[in-house]
C-alpha cells in the first residue's frame, strides 16, 4: 500500500546490510505500508526484514502464477545486483503510480537475501499532473455544446485520480447525465439524481455524445461499438496514456491528460461560457421513463417472498442493511452483475471488483488489503465481500488469514449451487443414480447446498447458513455488529434464479 507522503529515508553512516534487508528499506523507503507474500526459503528473511523495518506483513493462502505475471506488468526487471536492488525498487513503485496505474514485477535473485551491501537511496517523487492542451479543450466544449443526447461514462481512472469534486462540479453546473463504469461507481453518488445507470442500455445506444473520463473502450463498455452504440457516437475521451486513445473507436476530440485537472479544465470553461444542458429535454424524458420502467421490474422480483430466495431479494435485503461508507468488494457472475447494479456506493475508491481481465479469486485478497488498511487506520468502516459460490471457491482458504489476523471482514456468498445456474440437491441425487457423475452432471453445477459457513467456523470466525429473508437479516446484523472477527454468510438461492431480461444479451449469451 503507496501512501501520498513524500519521506526520505537513509541507511545510518553506509551500515552494511543483507540482501533481505535491503529489500525491506528499499519498500520502506518508498513509503510501502504493508506487504503481502506467502514465505519459504529464502523468502522468510526478507519478510522477516519487513517487519523489522516496520513495515506490515500479512501472509496469504493463496499462490497464484505470479511468474505469468510478468507478461503483464508495467514494469518488470530482474536486478544484476545487490546495489541495483533500490533504484530498481524505486523505479517498480514510481511506475506503478505515474501515468495509467499498473502493476510491476520485479524479480530478485534467491542468492542476494544473504548477501551483504551498503546503499543509499530515496523515495520517488509524486506522479506529475499533466494538463490537456487548451485548444482541445475548447473543440470539446462546442462537441458537448451540439449534442442532443450527451452522456458522461466515470471510469475508475476518475476514482483514481480523485476527480469526484471537480466532476460533480461539472455534471451539476453543466446538468449532464452520468453513468459509472464497475469500479467508477462512487465516484459521484448512485443516487445523485443526474446517474442514469439504471438505464444503462439506452444510455449507451442512444447517446450521441459521450465524455469518457478515465474508462476503457474495452469488453466493460461493449468496445464503443454497435449494437450497444450509436454507430456515429461522437467520443470526447479522457486519458493520461497517449497510448488508450483511439482504440476501438476513434475520438472526436482526444483530451490527454490528468483526470482530475482535465476535469476542471472543462470545468472552467463551461462556468465562462454559461452553457447547461437542459433538464427538460426528450433525452432526459427518456432517461427518466427506462429508469422507472427497470426500477419497477427489479422491484417486483425483490419483493417476491419465495423460498429459496432469488438474486433480487439477497441483493435488496442487504442493501437495506449495509453502511453507506462500507466498502464493497464483488466477484462471481451474476452475483457480481446483479449486485453492481443493487449495492450502491456513496463515496470514491470503496468498490473492488474482478476489474478489466475479469478475473475470479481476486475477491478475498481484495478484501484482506481492504480491511488491513481500515483496522491499521482505524476509520470505522466495514469491508464487505459479496461472492458467488463458484468465486469463492478460488480462495476460498484465504478466512483461514482473516482469521488468523482478526480481520472481521463480512463474506456473502451467494450460493446458486452452480456457475451461472445450479441444480437442487434432490436433482443432485437423481443424477447420481443415473451413473459417473462426471459424464451426466452439467458443467456448470457444484455440490448443491455446499457448507462454506463451516469453513469460516472451522477457523474460529462467524459462519451462519442462510435460506429466508429473516435468517439474511439476522445473520447481516449480527456480523456487522462484530468488531473481532470474520463472518460468513451462506446464503441459499434458488438454483434456477437469474437476472432479468436483458436488452442485448450478446455478450454473455451462450448457445445452451
Amino acid at each position: 500500500a503507496l501512501t501520498g507522503n513524500v519521506n526520505i529515508f537513509y541507511y545510518a553512516a553506509m551500515e552494511e546490510v543483507t540482501g533481505a534487508q535491503l529489500i525491506a528499506e528499499a519498500l520502506k523507503t518508498q513509503n510501502v505500508e504493508f506487504m503481502f507474500g506467502i514465505v519459504g526459503v529464502p523468502i522468510i528473511e526478507v519478510a522477516m526484514a519487513a517487519q523489522a523495518a516496520g513495515i506490515k506483513y500479512v501472509g496469504m493462502r493463496n499462490e497464484q502464477a505470479v511468474e505469468a505475471c510478468r507478461l503483464y506488468s508495467k514494469f518488470s526487471a530482474r536486478p544484476g545486483s545487490l546495489e541495483a536492488i533500490p533504484s530498481v525498487v524505486e523505479k517498480a513503485v514510481r511506475t506503478s503510480m505515474y501515468g495509467r496505474p499498473g502493476a510491476c514485477y520485479v524479480d530478485i535473485s534467491g542468492d542476494m537475501v544473504n548477501a551483504k551491501v551498503n546503499r543509499i537511496v530515496s523515495c520517488c517523487p509524486p506522479p506529475p499532473v499533466s494538463l490537456a492542451d487548451n485548444t482541445a479543450i475548447t473543440e470539446a466544449i462546442s462537441v458537448l455544446k451540439g449534442a442532443k443526447r450527451p452522456l458522461v461514462i466515470i471510469g475508475k481512472g476518475a476514482a483514481y485520480g480523485r476527480a469526484e469534486s471537480a466532476l460533480r462540479a461539472l455534471v451539476e453546473v453543466s446538468g449532464l447525465p452520468f453513468i459509472p463504469t464497475p469500479m467508477g461507481k462512487g465516484v459521484l453518488p448512485d443516487n445523485h439524481p443526474n446517474c442514469v445507470a439504471a438505464a444503462r442500455s439506452r444510455a449507451l445506444l442512444q447517446a450521441d455524445v459521450v465524455l469518457l473520463l478515465g474508462a476503457r473502450l474495452n469488453w466493460i463498455l461493449h468496445f464503443g461499438l454497435p449494437p450497444r452504440f450509436d454507430p456515429h457516437v461522437k467520443v470526447i475521451q479522457v486519458d493520461l496514456c497517449a497510448e488508450e486513445m483511439g482504440n476501438n473507436v476513434r475520438p472526436a476530440v482526444a483530451l490527454l491528460g490528468d483526470v482530475n485537472a482535465v476535469v476542471t479544465q472543462l470545468l472552467e470553461s463551461v462556468r465562462k461560457d454559461g452553457w447547461k444542458y437542459p433538464f427538460n429535454t426528450e433525452w432526459w424524458s427518456a432517461l427518466k421513463e427506462k429508469i422507472a420502467a427497470n426500477a419497477k421490474i427489479s422491484k417486483a422480483l425483490a419483493l417476491q417472498s419465495a423460498v429459496p430466495m432469488n438474486y433480487y431479494t439477497v441483493f435488496h435485503h442487504i442493501s437495506q442493511l449495509l453502511p453507506g461508507d462500507c466498502v464493497i468488494v464483488s466477484e462471481g457472475a451474476n452475483t457480481m452483475d446483479i449486485g453492481r447494479t443493487m449495492l450502491n456506493n456513496s463515496l470514491p475508491r470503496h468498490r473492488l471488483d474482478a476489474g478489466t481481465f475479469g478475473t475470479m479469486g481476486v475477491g478475498l485478497g481484495f478484501a484482506i488489503a481492504a480491511a488491513s488498511v481500515e483496522k491499521s487506520q482505524n476509520t470505522g468502516r466495514r469491508v464487505v465481500c459479496v461472492e458467488g459460490d463458484s468465486a469463492f471457491g478460488f480462495s476460498g482458504m484465504e478466512v483461514e488469514t482473516m482469521c488468523r489476523y482478526n480481520l472481521p471482514v463480512i463474506i456473502i456468498v451467494v450460493n446458486n449451487n452452480g456457475i451461472y445456474s445450479g441444480v437442487d440437491p434432490e436433482t443432485w441425487k437423481e443424477m447420481a443414480k443415473m451413473g459417473d457423475l462426471t459424464t451426466i452432471a452439467p458443467p456448470v453445477t457444484l455440490l448443491p447446498e455446499a457448507r462454506y459457513d463451516e469453513v469460516m467456523t472451522a477457523f474460529g470466525g462467524r459462519g451462519f447458513l442462510v435460506r429466508t429473508v429473516e435468517e439474511l437479516r439476522s445473520a447481516l446484523k449480527l456480523s456487522l455488529s462484530d468488531w473481532e472477527r470474520p463472518s460468513l454468510l451462506n446464503v441459499l438461492i434458488d438454483p434456477a434464479s437469474d437476472r432479468k431480461q436483458q436488452e442485448f444479451p450478446w455478450l454473455t449469451r451462450s448457445n445452451l
